[in-house]
């Protein structure tokens, strides 16, 4: 661990991630550690994290989920939110309609999300990106992009690119000047850094690695073709003990030599049959399902050794010595012993809450097992990102895509072991030129020390702010205020009555008091913004911990949990109940933070209790659901509330009698005026607004009943 995080990048990297709250990409070219960084970090972070990758294969390997399956995306083009919308296109075009509805667990998991991690970013389209955005901006924060959460971005721009076919770019075009990841729109109004990790561990040959960087950044001269053509050998032959693996840029191309070299061995053919159980697709399988071997077939490890041992890595290649209907035996070329291969297990995850401590956890879902080996005469140019060989034929002349010329290339630990068996022209190499604009501006901007250092006390600063937030609560009582506004004539007036005062005591008692607090945070000199050390500070974030608690308890909550709805239509009360269970929620969430934090403030116990508060406040809310609530309870606004109650439940026994809804019989607001007036006759009686002739005549008797003896 150590000595990943020695290399200064590596560890600036680590810093950003782990103690500022800034948007990270994360790039560098083939071979500088950034798959060993992300395992590494994850094992190492504090941070409530999931890991995400835009494939199958990638996920599986980054020990993370798809991106799809996680944010339960469609795939297909995602339109911006200000897309025009026409009636003849396909509805698949439109992916936000058919976003399936998230479980509880996901949701939870959003709400308490820190860090975000895309891996192979290079792969993930900018309208995909969008999309990512929108979930996380509906579940956790609408206000904010990606809903806040921070975004650590790892690849390799001049890598494979996204895929776009063309009639999906017909009908983004007008909304993104380009599909990879940088032109979303979200993250354009988010400001992140670029950290690109230099140190090469795959090459040290300084020669090498120059031709790879002219391949990489389109600067190919004629003496750099030159000098790659040099390694152009046609028909070249491969000696036995060779371990040579081609590149080419298509499958059937692979399949076509791996079928061709296998059928010419003359040993025996076993087959093998993996062990999949529960779920795992069937495009994230690792190697083949029915896995065909002989001995003398060259074959690579898909998978590194995970014992003491370490015999072998992802990419290794060997050739079969030794085979029988349950032992494999591998020879690789400048090792002394051969390898006795075990059967391996892959396992396929999600993401899921411990409902005893609230952590994130990875629930293995299904799992995969296999010999680690794959027919490796010859594999793709896309399935070879990622790994290393010393020895590489390749096949690039119908190189198709972005990057897939330098990803081949630059598999090979050295030049020595790099075979042509196509000439390399100009034409082979397809660089973007955006992606040249975007990568030059990184190079031109890497962020440092004082970078780190700002950023850092600003994270610091904006979880002490959050803690003092309470625009949210403001924002739901409004909402709420909205509707009652909206539907004078549906709600009876003691609910405006008290959702007004909320308002008023909110902004009056909190929100400015918190706002004062906030413009002097403002004004701290730098030499004051290390909260954790600051002693003074520290003192009033514990007073200021004990005012807003006091305040929300006996202004807010008090007044809340008094609140009863007595409304007839269904719709209005479903619309406030939700504004009002939201707004506890909130509440609830807020006063665990504000509780915890009144002995002191540090980053790490809040960003702890804050993730732990939503997941505690769903819960509370969802137990009191299930709770049983005797309906005939009156609330404490209505006056005269024991009358109020006879006639709610004479009410409920007429329109059982009659099978009509209850305001048909009569409404709740005619209700709560005659439980407020009290009338003593019919002729009063017929003055309150709700008793026509008709109910008068068919009700009179029996409601006058239920006010006998009242004074």
């Amino acid at each position: 661990m150590s000595t990943v995080f020695n290399n200064p990048e590596l560890k600036l990297a680590f810093d950003f991630a782990e103690y500022t709250g800034q948007n990270i990409f994360l790039t560098g070219k083939a071979g500088t550690g950034k798959t060993t960084f992300l395992h590494n970090f994850k094992n190492k972070t504090s941070k409530r994290m999931i890991v995400v990758a835009p494939t199958g294969v990638a996920a599986i390997n980054a020990g993370g989920v798809t991106i799809h399956s996680f944010f339960q995306m469609p795939f297909g083009p995602f339109l911006p939110q200000d897309a025009l919308i026409l009636p003849f296109q396909n509805s698949n075009y439109i992916s936000r309609i058919n976003v399936k509805k998230m479980n509880r667990t996901k949701i939870k998991i959003i709400k308490s999300l820190d860090l975000l991690v895309i891996d192979e970013v290079s792969m993930v389209r900018a309208d995909l990106l969008d999309g990512i955005d929108e979930v996380l901006r509906r579940f956790k924060n609408r206000y904010l992009p990606f809903g806040g959460v921070q975004l650590l971005m790892i690849g390799d721009l001049q890598q494979l690119p996204p895929i776009v076919p063309k009639d999906e770019w017909a009908l983004l075009k007008d909304y993104y000047q380009t599909l990879f990841f940088f032109g979303s729109r979200a993250l354009q109004h988010t400001s992140y850094v670029s950290i690109e990790l230099k140190h090469i561990f795959r090459q040290n040959d300084s020669k090498f690695i120059n031709l790879l960087n002219n391949v990489r950044q389109n600067r190919l001269d004629d003496k750099t073709l030159n000098e790659l053509n040099r390694k152009y050998i046609p028909n070249f032959t491969v000696e036995e003990n060779d371990a040579y693996i081609t590149l080419t840029t298509h499958n059937k191309n692979a399949r076509v030599i791996n079928d061709a070299k296998l059928k010419k061995l003359d040993s025996m053919e076993y087959c093998f049959s993996a062990e999949v159980k529960d779920e795992f697709p069937r495009h994230a399988y690792p190697t083949d399902e029915k896995l065909v071997l002989k001995v003398d077939a060259q074959v690579m490890f898909v998978k590194n050794d995970i014992s003491e041992e370490k015999l072998y890595f992802n990419g290794k290649i060997g050739k079969i010595v030794k085979i029988t209907d349950d032992y494999v035996s591998v020879k690789c070329p400048d090792d002394n012993k051969t390898i006795s291969v075990d059967i391996a297990e892959w396992k396929n995850i999600k993401y899921t809450i411990n409902n005893e401590t609230n952590a994130i956890e990875e629930s293995v879902t299904g799992t995969f097992k296999q010999y680690p080996l794959k027919l490796a005469w010859a594999i793709t140019i896309h399935k070879s990102q990622g790994l290393t060989f010393d020895k590489a034929i390749i096949d690039a002349n119908a190189a198709f895509a972005h990057g897939q010329v330098y990803v081949a290339l630059s598999r090979c630990r050295s030049f020595d072991g790099l075979i042509l068996s196509s000439l390399i022209t100009k034409n082979c190499i397809k660089v973007d030129p955006d992606v040249l604009q975007f990568t030059s501006k990184i190079e031109e901007n890497p962020p440092g020390d004082n970078h780190f250092n700002h950023s850092n006390f600003d994270f610091q600063f904006a979880l002490l702010r959050e803690l003092f937030d309470f625009t949210p609560m403001q924002r739901m009582i409004i909402s709420g205020l909205k509707i009652i506004n909206e539907n004078k004539g549906s709600i009876p007036s003691y609910i405006a009555e008290a959702f007004v005062p909320l308002n008023d005591s909110l902004k009056k008692e909190i929100v400015d008091i918190a706002n004062k607090f906030d413009n002097q945070l403002k004004r701290l000199p730098p030499e004051q913004k290390n909260i954790e050390e600051n002693s003074a500070l520290q003192e009033r974030i514990k007073k200021g911990c004990a005012y807003f608690i006091e305040k929300i308890e006996s202004l807010i909550l008090n007044s809340l949990n008094k609140l009863t709805l007595e409304i007839d239509n269904k719709a209005i009360k479903k619309s406030l109940n939700h504004v009002i269970s939201e707004l506890k929620k909130e509440i609830d969430a807020k006063l665990i933070c504000l509780r915890t934090c009144s002995n002191g403030f540090t980053i790490k116990r809040y960003m702890d209790i804050r993730a732990k508060s939503v997941i505690e406040a769903s819960q509370r809310k969802k137990e009191k659901k299930n709770e049983k609530t005797d309906l005939r309870i009156a609330p404490d606004n209505i006056k005269n509330p024991e009358i109020y109650s006879k006639l709610k439940a004479w009410r409920e026994k007429k329109a059982k009698e009659e099978e009509v809804p209850l305001y048909m019989v009569l409404p709740n607001k005619t209700m709560i005026e005659i439980a407020s007036l009290i009338p003593k006759s019919k002729r009063i009686l017929k003055t309150i607004k709700g008793i026509g002739k008709k109910k008068l005549q068919l009700y009179g008797d029996d409601i006058l009943s239920c006010l006998s003896g009242s004074t």
